[in-house]
């Protein structure tokens, strides 16, 4: 079983080489660099981020105008910056320069936009896109194919990012063939805080909103009309039920008295898409706050909690030849969740993560993540490397 403490040297420079995946970079000046930044603060170097390899980098400028080289790689091709960097959106993405194209692969996602002549708009759509770039970085890194909407009209991604119409009434938010629709009001702190009361929800954010609609795109993608439905429905139940009356009696009845020993959240219980969509959206969760931890060099030593591991019994599948490492995985999770609840405590704050994870729930998690293997080939990489 892992069990966590910091192990935080002086820097980037403190590591004895580049951590898989790190979410802290080294500009050629040495100075630490992070997933958002555009613009090393110590140097100036201008810096893009290469989804396909999940580096940030700073650049060298390439052989034609507009076309940079990677410090880091400078054998990796050239590149240009998505068109959006000059926006409200703020894009430090980079793509490839040979495609003929102008937006990086995650800004190709947007359908519509919000009006920005609002002055309240270029905000609320700069914390929306920063919230989508690590929701896109983070399918890429598990292999999972990310294709617009705009090149694949039956099976591709895509997003509306609006407001009220001209009529007063708020857009109809969530996901429906392929389209994720959101509220940009979303993207307000307050708004979204009294939603979250309101909803009764204990964990309301751009970043989970995304997370948990994207699981019901990959529910198409993945489950349906495949191999992967009759397993599917023993797990999470029979998506066939009525999701109309679903809805209606989870709204007037709320959810099952014994809903902690089956679901992640209330709202899983309401209907087997939601269930799916609310377990994707934690997988997503667990995967990249433990691999954030891991790197930023939290290794896993010496913290012992008084905490109970899971057994491989509480797998989907214990006899997998990933079982092991997938049951490390979680509990390394359970352990990083205590202490990170802890530190927000600490600061006063709600807990980092308000969720008791039941073992039903282990075996949906491995459930998913046995999926995303199939498809991308590279989950077990990221749990191995945890």
């Amino acid at each position: 079983m892992y069990r966590f403490f910091a192990q935080l040297g002086s820097g980037i420079g403190a590591s004895s080489g580049p951590l898989r995946n790190s979410r802290v970079w080294a500009c050629r000046c040495g100075q630490s660099l992070f997933f958002r930044n555009s613009q090393c603060l110590a140097c100036s170097a201008l810096l893009g981020y290469e989804p396909q390899q999940g580096r940030l980098s700073s650049l060298m400028p390439g052989p034609m105008a507009d076309t940079w080289l990677l410090d880091v790689d400078p054998g990796a091709g050239l590149f240009r910056r998505c068109a959006n960097l000059a926006t409200a959106a703020a894009c430090n993405w980079l793509l490839p320069a040979d495609t003929g194209q102008v937006l990086c692969v995650a800004c190709s996602l947007n359908r519509t936009i919000a009006d920005m002549s609002l002055p309240e708009n270029p905000e609320r759509w700069r914390k929306v896109e920063i919230a989508k770039r690590r929701l896109v970085a983070q399918l890429v890194s598990l292999g999972l194919q990310v294709v617009p909407r705009s090149i694949d009209e039956e099976a591709g991604l895509a997003f509306d990012f609006v407001s009220i119409d001209p009529q007063g009434n708020p857009p109809t938010t969530g996901h429906a063939n392929g389209l994720i629709t959101l509220d940009i009001k979303e993207a307000d702190d307050a708004h979204r805080e009294e939603v979250r009361v309101q909803m009764r929800e204990p964990y309301r954010t751009l970043l989970g909103h995304f997370r948990h609609e994207v699981g019901h795109y990959y529910w198409g993608r993945l489950i349906a009309n495949g191999r992967w439905l009759e397993p599917y429905r023993q797990v999470f139940g029979d998506e066939r039920a009525s999701y109309a009356q679903a809805l209606e009696h989870h709204y007037q009845s709320g959810p099952r008295p014994d809903w902690q020993q089956t679901c992640v959240s209330a709202y899983a219980t309401m209907h087997p898409w939601e269930d799916w969509a609310e377990t994707w959206a934690h997988y997503l969760h667990m995967m990249d706050a433990v691999d954030t931890a891991q790197g930023f060099g939290m290794s896993a030593r010496e913290m012992d909690l008084d905490y109970q591991p899971f057994p491989l019994s509480a797998l989907y599948d214990p006899a997998h030849p990933g079982a092991a490492a997938f049951l490390s995985f979680v509990n390394a999770w359970i352990e990083l969740a205590a202490m990170l609840n802890e530190l927000s405590r600490s600061m006063g704050q709600p807990d980092f993560y308000p969720f008791v994870l039941p073992p039903a729930v282990i075996a949906k998690l491995h459930f998913i993540h046995l999926v995303i293997q199939e498809q991308g080939g590279k989950a077990d990489e990221v749990i191995q490397a945890q």
